[in-house]
């Protein structure tokens, strides 16, 4: 199969998976809803430790699709949790 589409498949399941990390982190130990909490999080400065507790949901897909012999779609994962983490570097520094 072509490489290309594999990686892009793979960084799409690490932004998905990101995005649902993040979503259940939120729902599962907010007091509050999504918009609030995210309200909450720029003000006190956490954006970057939510997106990163989100990320934990890159460590299944990324194993499972090295399981599966489906290398490509690793590096892609691996390519959006990078991304996630230029992110969070920047809402760190900024």
């Amino acid at each position: 199969m072509n490489t290309k589409k594999e990686v892009i498949i793979g960084f799409i399941v690490g932004i998905i998976a990101n995005t649902f990390g993040t979503l259940a982190y939120i729902l599962l130990f907010s007091d509050y809803g999504i918009l609030e909490t995210f309200k909450a999080a720029i003000a006190q400065e956490h954006v970057g430790s939510i997106l990163a507790l989100g990320a934990i949901l890159n460590l299944v897909a990324f194993f499972l699709f090295l399981r599966v012999k489906r290398d490509h779609r690793a590096r892609g994962v691996l390519i959006a949790t990078l991304l996630t983490a230029l992110l969070i570097l920047y809402y760190k520094i900024f």
